[in-house]
C-alpha cells in the first residue's frame, strides 16, 4: 500500500513580484518628491497652453513673501536674484507665480525687473 503523496510541496520562494512591487514604489516616490509646486499657491485660473521650459521660478505668495526657486528672498533683492540665477543662459526665463489675491502691482514689479534686463516672464496659471 502507497501512502506516500504524489504532490509535492516546494518551500521556494520566488522574489520576483517582490522586486516589481518594490520597483513600482521607488518609482511612484521619485515621480512625486520632485514636484515644481513647492510652495502652496492658489494660482487664478485661465485657459491656454503650458510649457515645461523652466529656468527659473519666482513665486509670490498671499504674505507678500518672495521666493526664487523656493528660496525666501527680501523682495528688495530679487532683480540682484535674478541676475545670478540667470547667469549665463542662453534664453533666460521667468516662470511667475503669483497668488490669485495678490496685488498686479507686485507681478508687475517682477515684470519690469525682467524687461529690463530682456528676460522672457511666463505666467504661471491653474487649469481653467
Amino acid at each position: 500500500m502507497k501512502l506516500k503523496g504524489r504532490n509535492k510541496v516546494s518551500p521556494d520562494f520566488s522574489m520576483s513580484s517582490m522586486t516589481d512591487i518594490v520597483f513600482l514604489l521607488l518609482v511612484f516616490f521619485m515621480l512625486t518628491a520632485n514636484s515644481p509646486n513647492a510652495l502652496d499657491l492658489l494660482l487664478p485660473k485661465a485657459k491656454g497652453k503650458s510649457t515645461n521650459t523652466q529656468n527659473v521660478s519666482v513665486s509670490i505668495d498671499k504674505n507678500l513673501q518672495y521666493f526664487v526657486n523656493d528660496q525666501r528672498i527680501n523682495g528688495e533683492y530679487i532683480e540682484i536674484e535674478l541676475k545670478k540665477a540667470l547667469a549665463g543662459q542662453d534664453n533666460p526665463t521667468i516662470i511667475l507665480r503669483a497668488e490669485e489675491s495678490v496685488a498686479i502691482k507686485e507681478a508687475v514689479n517682477v515684470m519690469d525687473i525682467a524687461n529690463k534686463n530682456n528676460y522672457k516672464v511666463i505666467l504661471a496659471v491653474r487649469p481653467n
